[in-house]
């Protein structure tokens, strides 16, 4: 985990040194996801994941840089001096939650979010957000909302995002060309790449939102990684992006752009009209 701290640090600082006001990390950019591995849960101590939070809000006031430090895997089981009682001696299942926060420039906490949508194979170990509402925070980027990963599936989280305000949708991820099965591969090798190339430049367009997103990548391209982490844009789609490898681009994200798309195709305002027909309809909040 230091090492990747490390070179996330070592990466951000170079996106500060460009100009950025924001910078990204992939989901589980501390430790991947091996959670069979018995060094794994003793990696989700809140007394370790806060040591790594804490950092972050230090660089950020350090560089003056928005950070979203990918997501951290957090333990929240009960414990004996916070539960109602000491009788029971079972072993608890842990309660771990994919978490991903925003960091201000300031080096404050605007907001956190915890993964809604949980990819098959990740059910077993983590624990979803449930019925919790989709958030969206003011930033000084503009209003902004966080998803994760396997929540770019589910058009239903963006517009709860938008309905409230977010003008931007951030996106930690960790997306390989593994998660399709053999079958999908055998018809399509290049069909996970293929799904994110297509959705992220959907949801721009149907949202009329900017969408930030930062995938996990690699050293050599035969990994599995696929990287492809990039801001899309309505109106002119992919407007920066990487390959495979890991590294950094800074882009400029025009707000005005979104308000130009808004005023275009007024998706929002359908979406905040009387008798809007959806069954789930979202309403706006203050």
């Amino acid at each position: 985990m230091d090492e990747n701290h490390q070179k996330a640090c070592t990466y951000i600082r170079e996106a500060a040194s460009q100009g950025a006001h924001l910078a990204v990390l992939p989901e589980y950019h501390l430790n991947a996801f091996p959670p069979t591995n018995p060094l794994y849960l003793p990696q989700t101590n809140s007394q370790i994941t806060t040591k790594y939070l804490q950092s972050y809000q230090s660089l950020a006031k350090e560089l003056n840089i928005c950070i979203v430090p990918g997501t951290i895997v957090e333990n929240h089981t009960p414990t004996s001096e916070n539960t109602n009682t000491n009788t029971d001696t079972q072993p608890k299942d842990p309660i771990l939650y994919n978490t991903a926060y925003f960091i201000s420039n300031d080096g404050t906490i605007l907001s956190s979010y915890r993964k809604k949508n949980i990819w098959h194979p990740e059910r077993p170990y983590l624990t979803s957000s449930g019925s919790d509402p989709h958030e969206v925070f003011d930033t000084p980027i503009g209003k902004v909302g966080l998803l994760i990963c396997w929540d770019l599936a589910f058009p239903e989280a963006f517009r709860e995002l938008i309905a409230a305000g977010a003008e931007v949708v951030v996106v930690p991820t960790f997306w390989t060309q593994y998660d399709a099965s053999p079958a999908l591969r055998a018809k399509n090798p290049d069909c996970e790449k293929l799904f994110l190339e297509s959705v992220l430049t959907a949801r721009c367009f149907e949202n009329t939102c900017g969408v930030v997103f930062a995938n996990a990548a690699g050293e050599n391209e035969g990994d599995g990684f696929l990287g492809l982490s990039r801001v899309t844009m309505p109106g002119v789609g992919v407007v920066g992006s990487l390959g495979w490898e890991e590294g950094v681009c800074v882009v400029d994200l025009d707000i005005g752009l979104i308000r130009d798309a808004e005023e275009n195709y007024r998706v929002r305002e359908d979406l905040g009209r009387e008798g809007w027909y959806y069954s789930y309809r979202h309403q706006g909040r203050e």
